[in-house]
């Protein structure tokens, strides 16, 4: 008999008196045989080019009464994406470190250099040096869809080379840094991820690259989040040249506020929110621009400000050193400041 879908109750007979239980179970076995051999050919191509980061910082502390000195180790993933060497991983992986060892697939261990580290974007770049290294292919994390098969390889609680599969849940999300930056367009993903993963690449069928696995929601299952492989290449352009990712600032501390509809109708504001300046550092661009506390931030250079994440988006690199026009509603009113922002050396103001 061929292979037929029909829309059948459970267990309708067929008009030879056979019972037709729904599609071909060889159309199944298809399927699934296409699905492992994605799985495979993909974790096939890009094992070669992932690496497991040992990682050591040095602390002092005080032990009964007397100073003391030791090492803390951790550990992460990362993989190879230059043929001379260069190693994307997390920033949280390697920051401060006072030493990373790389330990490749073919079991060679080499001592890494860390190039440098963009905690707002979680992001780093290592460097080792070694003959004959695989690097991995990179994708567009543009053109990936809600659905896609992604697979996720990494080294979680130091089980080397552990390949997990799943799906693109969501695309867009925002995730965020420790340094209180936002991440934009992250992507979702239920393949599994555990401690240990950071700085893996997520990848697709045909073994790209289109994320840096970066993050877990512990209390919840199969929610994980990667940094889009677009955002990571710029990132890593920028560390490779400059060593640092410039960025700029202002000099202020702040939070959200929701501002009253009143107001809003009576100063034609385009946002219903704003940022209450609750301190302004000294000889910082706000302060000189004449920005005092209880200052509510609605708009920069044309552009409304609903947040401090509207905020961080425009204090890019090519705003630093350039006059630009703060708006702020003080007391019943608008009023316009001039502000130059200087380049962020890693303040926890915006």
């Amino acid at each position: 008999m061929k292979n037929r879908l029909r829309l059948i109750s459970a267990g309708e007979p067929d008009t030879d008196g056979s019972r037709t239980l729904g599609p071909s179970h060889d159309t199944d076995d298809e399927l699934l045989d296409a699905y492992s051999r994605a799985v495979i050919g993909a974790s096939d191509r890009i094992s070669p080019s992932v690496v497991n980061l040992e990682v050591h910082h040095r602390f002092s502390g005080r032990q009964a009464q007397r100073p003391s000195r030791g090492e803390a180790r951790g550990g992460g993933s990362g993989f190879v994406f230059t043929p001379d060497g260069f190693v994307l991983t997390n920033s949280h992986v390697v920051h401060n470190a006072s030493r990373v060892e790389v330990a490749l697939s073919d079991g060679r261990r080499l001592q890494a250099e860390l190039v440098g580290d963009d905690p707002d974007t979680d992001l780093a770049v290592v460097r080792i040096n070694g003959a004959g290294l695989a690097s991995a292919p990179f994708g567009d994390s543009e053109s990936i869809r809600v659905g896609q098969l992604v697979i996720a390889i990494g080294n979680p609680y130091g089980f080397q080379y552990t390949v997990t599969a799943g799906v693109v849940s969501a695309l867009g999300r925002s995730l965020r840094s420790r340094s209180g930056r936002l991440i934009d367009n992250i992507i979702q993903t239920d393949a599994a991820l555990n401690p240990g993963n950071s700085g893996g690449p997520l990848v697709n069928s045909r073994g790209e690259v289109v994320g840096v696995n970066t993050a877990v929601i512990l209390p919840a299952q199969g929610i994980c989040f990667a940094i889009a492989i677009n955002t990571a290449k710029w990132v890593a352009g920028r560390l490779i040249r400059d060593g640092r990712v410039r960025r700029s600032y202002i000099g202020v501390a702040g939070q959200n506020v929701p501002l009253h509809r009143r107001m809003v109708r009576q100063l034609n504001l385009p946002v219903d929110s704003g940022i209450l300046v609750q301190s302004v550092e000294e000889g910082s661009p706000a302060r000189e621009a004449g920005l005092v506390e209880g200052d509510v931030i609605v708009g920069y250079d044309d552009r409304p400000i609903s947040g401090i994440d509207d905020l961080h988006r425009l204090l890019t690199e090519d705003k630093v050193g350039v006059r630009s026009h703060l708006t702020v509603v003080r007391g019943a009113g608008l009023k316009s400041l001039t502000i130059s922002p200087e380049e962020s050396r890693s303040r926890a103001s915006q």
